[in-house]
């Protein structure tokens, strides 16, 4: 498992609480933990647009720490390579360039129409939303993917969350089946 590699999109980083359990997972060393900078523009770009609170300079330290702990997980390079994509969105290309490029299996998006799968087979990479590829993770190592979780959620301290509140964020971020089957790990 460790020569597998999983490309987060910016869709996937953009909610705290889904980024974070993912880096959890990425430092489990079940898999390669991929991204680009122009993933993190995005993302960023984002939450500062719908939470003008934060601080770019906050967000910019979330962005080094992600890049300092999962360890050759910044892909560059592969800009030659956007032109000669057709995806349905035009702005997605660059994920799929990263992805190719950072020799993905599998971009890990909430965007899964803006990924057609006949387009990543010619890659050999396939797109996965959140709870598929955590449920795919929890099918390989159970117990690593619920220590990862519980590290999680032990982690949260503004507010802190019951396992039961962090559950239910869980599913609110859209991994209703993960939540279910970390429910029956009682977590």
């Amino acid at each position: 498992m460790p020569g597998f590699a999983a490309f987060y999109d910016a869709s996937v980083l953009y909610p705290s609480e889904l980024r974070n359990l993912l880096m959890h997972l990425a430092l489990t060393g079940l898999f390669r933990a991929k991204w680009s900078a122009a993933v993190h523009e995005e993302w960023i770009g984002a939450l500062l647009r719908r939470r003008p609170d934060l601080s770019r300079e906050k967000l910019d330290r979330t962005r080094a720490l992600m890049d300092k702990h999962a360890a050759d997980a910044l892909v560059t390079g592969y800009e030659d390579l956007i032109d000669g994509l057709r995806l349905p969105d035009p702005d997605d290309r660059h994920v799929l360039a990263a992805a190719i490029r950072g020799r993905a299996d599998v971009i890990v998006t909430s965007n899964l129409r803006d990924f057609p799968a006949e387009v990543l087979a010619r890659f050999g990479i396939e797109a996965q939303h959140p709870d598929e590829f955590v449920l795919h993770l929890l099918g390989q190592a159970p117990e690593t993917v619920v220590a990862a979780a519980q590290d999680h959620r032990e982690s949260l301290k503004h507010p802190p969350k019951t396992i039961g509140e962090y559950l239910k964020t869980l599913e609110a971020q859209g991994l209703k089946q993960t939540a279910s089957v970390l429910r029956e790990q009682i977590l």
